[in-house]
């Protein structure tokens, strides 16, 4: 057996000794973290006993719960030796130990530091990278910083993730981030995904809608909006006054106009069947409406009572709606009548 044979167990001994039960003496594990200390500072070794030594070492501090010291062993340690292959675990532990004193900012800068700087490695066969990713996605508050950690989890580990559901929370920090654009294409990319109509994501449970709306949105004429809610009601007001079922059908509007009890979803198939005033103002029934907006309307949405539409259901309540469409100024802050309650209010 050579030296380094020799060498080597020595060192294994060493790391076995410290991984057997705490000694009750207090100053015990110092004395062990001074051996390894010595051993590292004073003895040539090859990379995976330098790696069994400084794993041991920071492993001993985490039992201790000493984060700090694990931060000043592993952060001089990668100052000290860039060159090191196993710099990327290290600054791992390093991100972790902040974690765990609740400097997040801090944390968030390490596990960044090692997308950028350091290349990838395997711990017990998964990606570190792909560990940053995942922590830097739950930490990090900035979108354009998410944005940037969202496509490299798409494009780097699809195998890894639900890229349906990250294809939809990028296309909100998009919107976050105010790149209307992006965060349009990134919509259709999540449409077009075989799951996007019956994923459940947690916190989103309008995803679909609310997707399909902005995609189809876009692709329409947006010629039924009016620039203020008072200039809407007055023209469905008129309309109905004079019975002009013409003009009642270029209000409504033609991206996802529904008609639907108060209980149902207005994304539901036949909440959105396409229909004609006409067919509701024929023979000798006559419309009303409220003088007033109902008083649930608020700055966003409101509403209009009307009655007098069938002897079976008599009350509509007409839904009007702000529109919500940044990426083109004429048009957003307008309102639209997006749909009919049918019924009283619940």
């Amino acid at each position: 057996m050579n030296f380094k044979k020799h060498f080597f167990l020595y060192i294994l001994i060493i790391l076995s000794f410290i991984g057997c039960k705490k000694s009750t003496d207090e100053t015990q594990p110092e004395f062990q973290q001074e051996q390894l200390r010595e051993i590292l500072t004073t003895q040539q070794l090859e990379p995976k006993q330098t790696y069994a030594i400084i794993n041991q070492m920071a492993n001993n501090l985490l039992a201790q719960e000493d984060y700090q010291g694990v931060i000043l062993l592993l952060s001089n340690w990668v100052e000290n030796n860039p060159e090191d292959i196993y710099n990327s675990y290290w600054l791992l532990m390093t991100a972790y130990s902040y974690l765990s004193l609740n400097a997040e900012p801090v944390a968030e800068y390490y596990f960044d530091r090692i997308l950028q700087k350091c290349p990838d490695l395997l711990v017990k066969g998964n990606s570190i990278h792909f560990m940053c990713l995942q922590n830097l996605i739950q930490i990090s508050n900035n979108p354009s910083h998410r944005i940037k950690y969202f496509n490299e989890l798409i494009n780097r580990f699809p195998q890894n993730v639900n890229t349906t559901e990250l294809y939809l929370r990028l296309a909100m920090e998009y919107e976050k981030d105010c790149q209307w654009e992006q965060a349009l294409k990134t919509c259709a990319l999540f449409l077009q995904q075989p799951d996007a109509t019956t994923i459940q994501i947690p916190g989103e449970p309008d995803a679909y809608k609310n997707a399909r709306h902005l995609v189809d949105f876009n692709n329409s004429s947006k010629d039924w909006t009016f620039e203020s809610l008072q200039a809407l009601e007055t023209a469905v007001k008129r309309a109905i006054r004079n019975y002009d079922w013409r003009a009642l059908d270029r209000y409504k509007a033609k991206v996802n106009f529904f008609s639907m009890s108060w209980r149902q979803n207005e994304m539901d198939a036949n909440a959105q069947e396409e229909f004609s005033m006409r067919d509701w103002m024929q023979g000798n029934n006559r419309v009303h409406y409220s003088e007033n907006l109902d008083e649930s309307s608020n700055p966003n949405e409101a509403y209009l009572r009307t009655w007098g539409w069938n002897r079976y259901v008599s009350v509509w309540y007409l839904y009007f709606r702000k529109v919500d469409f940044p990426l083109d100024p004429d048009i957003h802050g307008n309102w639209e009548w997006a749909g009919i309650y049918i019924g009283n209010k619940l």
